[in-house]
């Protein structure tokens, strides 16, 4: 095989590999927004009071680290990646904690409005993001 060749072939793996990347930071921003959008939306039909303010809260760091996973490159882009994956999973588990033994005195119910979308966009979410840290550490180190 020429060098040539395997040069085209090593491109085309690079290639792919940013592509899934691109894809998986994607779907990241995405579910970010999407949690971030629940948050809101229930502040705008019923949540006051601290809640609400810490639901603001939430959808604005919502869209700004769903911004940064897409505009951001190289070592800040992993750092926005890794604190998106906190972000979505402390919000995952002030839910569970609201769900379980309350938190600053909120006892959330299951049957509430959007709670169990909730409960599934962040699980995913949290998921999802863990895959795209894993990714980007593995494209990072190959590099």
């Amino acid at each position: 095989m020429s060098s040539q060749t395997r040069a085209a072939g090593s491109l085309q793996r690079v290639g792919a590999s940013h592509r899934t990347l691109m894809a998986w930071r994607l779907l990241s921003a995405i579910l970010l927004l999407v949690m971030g959008g629940i948050h809101l939306y229930l502040v705008f039909y019923g949540v006051g009071g601290l809640l609400g303010a810490l639901f603001v809260v939430n959808a604005v760091g919502a869209l700004v680290l769903a911004i940064a996973i897409m505009v951001l490159h190289g070592r800040l882009l992993l750092l926005a990646t890794g604190l998106s994956l906190l972000f979505m999973l402390g919000t995952l588990l002030a839910l569970v904690l609201a769900l379980t033994v309350g938190l600053f005195g909120i006892h959330e119910v299951l049957s509430y409005k959007l709670v169990p979308t909730t409960l599934v966009v962040e699980s995913i979410g949290t998921i999802i993001l863990a895959v795209t840290v894993a990714l980007m550490l593995r494209s990072r180190r190959e590099s």
